[in-house]
């Protein structure tokens, strides 16, 4: 079996909510996804998606990740996707970097893995751990009560996990902290996320004003040593995010003690593959993970699904439903939320179909004939 032709196809995915925003001021409307489209001389055609959060959150944008493809898909042509150690080998020697580039293309052909074999992408992955898996809820930054609302309505719909966009001033930061906090029962758990927002002075006094509170502190800072600096100086759980890009600063983060939880993000990592590798060295280590990507759609939220699932559940912190914040539906058959939690879908590949009327007319095709 050889790759024959790589498509990429531009949604939009609007949000419920009207806006999502986060540290710094930071703000979208409107998510820029690509649904990669991998067909193979079988007939077997397998789909992946990359959804960057913006050009200004990780060095990955909409319009990056189709020119990258654009750069890439010639030299994947011709060959085997179901190879795909050799597959990612040949990603990387043909584009340095850009790991999100690679994302959607690695993710199809676990799609095109799984159509093969009749098997879902969770038991590829070693195979599903529960019913289902539990899932967090982004509230997005306003004002204390604005946010302890949110939270309020989240619970009611079952979901136990929030993660707070905080990392703005720290005044209003605490605030915000106990305001959520106070509303909160035994059992749930809530993240306060600064996404690399706050000086390492910010993070401090905010830790120190919310010593008192059961709560995890997420990526204050902007560097790995500013982190890390900040995680010295609190008894807080702590979660390492967007320093977290790779096996190596994973396993530099394990032996300096850098964090409790690490968050592996598809895209980030540049794919299935190295998320899965990511994940099993997490499983090893005996580190919790939150399994998520950067955002997306219906794609993406049945690729996380699929490595969520086959994560044991003692080291599964918790995962996300993308497909739920956003008002476009990009395919069927994802998997759907229900009372916080969400199961992978048993059937082969991803479980999911495109939906046609949706992508519209194609960004790009590269085939043989080219």
């Amino acid at each position: 079996m050889k790759i024959k032709r790589i498509a990429t196809y531009q949604v939009d995915l609007p949000l419920h909510e009207g806006s999502y925003k986060w540290s710094g001021g930071k703000s979208v409307d409107v998510f820029d996804s690509t649904i990669v489209e991998v067909e193979t001389d079988s007939g077997v055609i397998g789909y992946g998606e990359v959804c960057p959060l913006g050009p200004f959150y990780l060095p990955a944008y909409g319009e990056g990740v189709r020119a990258g493809i654009r750069e890439l898909a010639p030299h994947l042509i011709d060959h085997n996707p179901l190879h795909l150690g050799q597959l990612n080998q040949r990603m990387d020697a043909a584009l340095k970097g850009h790991a999100y580039v690679k994302s959607g293309i690695d993710m199809a052909c676990w799609d095109i893995l799984g159509k093969v074999t009749g098997q879902p992408v969770c038991s590829l992955m070693g195979g599903r751990y529960g019913d289902d898996f539990v899932l967090y809820r982004a509230i997005s930054q306003r004002d204390p009560d604005e946010m302890a609302a949110n939270v309020a309505s989240y619970r009611e719909q079952g979901y136990r996990r929030f993660q707070l966009k905080v990392g703005g001033d720290p005044n209003l930061d605490v605030q915000r902290i106990r305001a959520v906090r106070n509303l909160l029962l035994p059992g749930d758990k809530l993240i306060a996320d600064a996404n690399t927002g706050w000086l390492m002075h910010e993070a401090v006094r905010v830790v120190r004003a919310v010593h008192d509170l059961d709560v995890y502190i997420e990526q204050p800072c902007l560097s790995y040593d500013e982190c890390f600096s900040v995680r010295q100086r609190t008894n807080h759980p702590f979660v390492m995010d967007e320093s977290i890009d790779g096996l190596g600063v994973l396993m530099k983060g394990y032996a300096d003690a850098a964090m409790d939880v690490v968050n592996i993000k598809i895209s980030k990592f540049g794919g299935l593959t190295k998320a899965k590798q990511a994940r099993d060295l997490c499983v090893s280590l005996g580190v919790a993970m939150t399994i998520e990507d950067s955002w997306g759609g219906d794609i993406i939220t049945a690729a996380i699904s699929h490595l969520a699932h086959s994560t044991p559940t003692e080291f599964l912190f918790t995962s996300t439903d993308f497909n739920s914040y956003v008002s476009v539906s990009n395919a069927t058959g994802a998997p759907q939320r229900q009372d916080g939690r969400m199961a992978a879908s048993t059937e082969p590949g991803l479980g999911i179909t495109p939906r046609w009327d949706v992508l519209g007319e194609r960004c790009f095709e590269c085939s043989r004939s080219q």
